[in-house]
């Protein structure tokens, strides 16, 4: 039996695949738990400058949560606890994953789907893909862990959209909330996806990593530690400012290295 998820590389580029077609890649325990294990590989791998995320069929990223675990995971309170301490922290992995992250949405991108979208940095679409989180249908709450970020990178008008109407909407409104960064025709969507991946491998890996950490640090409402303040002038003593700073005055095309 093929694995639920699996990782790729391709140079300084890796792939995690959601690898359950025949259910429109729902998201199952056993993937959340895939899916937080692959990202600590790809976390440890100092050669990794950029993830990708896709569904395999090319009919979704992901549908959301399989709900043929329902009945065994989430029909109570006590269950439900339990589960979102499995997938909570996998969707906190992708997060906070110190590699910028590309979510490639072929097909729809609801529920757990929408989250894991979410959760990466940059979300590149099709025109007809579709997106939602209709969980007012089955009388569910995303809870707090699980919201937080929607809410933190697109803002509480967004969430309260997507949440409280609970609609699964297309593109335009996907533009419109801010939610993709690219939309392509439905063909197009892992070649936009890669494009993009091989432009964020081409810069100084360290720089983006503390990009990446620094933005969404200012998400936290607390202050600036100077500690904080201080790491911000870090890249100086990198060999890899040097050899941009070189190939700047060189005029040619630096090859950095990650130190």
């Amino acid at each position: 039996m093929a694995e639920e998820i699996h990782l790729t590389r391709e140079g300084h580029i890796a792939t995690i695949v959601l690898n359950a077609p025949e259910r429109m890649n729902a998201l199952g325990l056993d993937m959340f738990r895939g899916l937080r294990r692959l990202l600590a590989e790809c976390e440890r791998d100092g050669d990794v400058r950029a993830i990708v995320l896709r569904g395999e069929g090319g009919k979704a990223l992901s549908a959301g949560a399989h709900i043929g675990e329902f009945s065994e995971w989430r029909s109570s309170k006590a269950k439900a606890r339990e589960y979102a301490g499995i997938s909570v922290p996998a969707f906190q992995a992708l997060w906070h994953c110190r590699h910028p992250t590309i979510a490639a949405i072929q097909g729809l991108a609801v529920g757990g789907g929408l989250g894991l979208a979410a959760c990466c940095d940059f979300r590149v679409c099709g025109r007809s893909s579709r997106f939602g989180v209709p969980v007012k249908r089955l009388g569910l709450v995303e809870a707090h862990d699980e919201m937080a970020p929607l809410v933190q990178k697109f803002g509480a008008n967004v969430a309260l959209e997507i949440l409280v109407l609970g609609e699964v909407f297309g593109v335009e409104d996907a533009v419109r909330l801010r939610l993709v960064n690219k939309v392509v025709e439905d063909d197009k969507v892992l070649d936009a996806a890669y494009d993009m991946a091989r432009k964020i491998a081409e810069g100084a890996p360290l720089a983006a990593r503390w990009h990446k950490k620094f933005i969404y640090r200012q998400l936290d409402p607390r202050p600036i530690a100077p500690s904080e303040q201080d790491e911000g002038y870090d890249c100086y003593d990198t060999e890899d400012f040097q050899i941009g700073y070189r190939a700047f005055l060189a005029k040619q095309k630096p090859t950095f290295v990650g130190r």
